[in-house]
């Protein structure tokens, strides 16, 4: 006898399914759903991934050279010294366009309660390091 087929989700919301307990998951296999959100005017990013929820805002990008008063390297610099002012777990990533992503991963159990929990956590936390990097020009 082969596997069990899944079970039918008790509702979808948006990209998930949601099952009668209210775990969320892909609603197709090999999907991974996400909502978007914004927080401060930044671009955020709730992500279930191969069975992690994955936290991801857009939080300010390094100035070009080519802008007037911009100065690049001061902005590095504050940028670089980020990592170790940040909660554990978390992490900083520069994308090719010179964008400043923070990051974090979560258990892999989530529910339509405790995602809207995270997204809430994860923006508050993420409040002091935006203000940084404001400070620092990185917009």
């Amino acid at each position: 006898m082969g596997p069990s087929p899944a079970p039918k989700p008790a509702l979808t919301l948006g990209p998930f399914a949601v099952a009668a307990d209210g775990t969320l998951a892909p609603r197709a296999p090999g999907l991974s759903p996400a909502i978007r959100f914004a927080w401060r005017g930044r671009l955020c990013e709730a992500r279930l991934q191969e069975g992690a929820l994955r936290l991801r805002a857009i939080a300010g990008r390094i100035p070009s050279t080519a802008e007037p008063g911009a100065d690049r390297h001061f902005t590095a610099r504050a940028v670089a010294a980020l990592p170790a002012e940040m909660p554990e777990g978390w992490q900083l990533r520069l994308t090719p366009d010179h964008r400043v992503a923070l990051e974090r991963q979560e258990a892999p159990r989530t529910t339509a309660v405790s995602l809207l929990a995270e997204m809430v956590r994860f923006a508050l936390a993420l409040d002091p390091h935006l203000e940084r990097l404001e400070g620092v020009g990185a917009r």
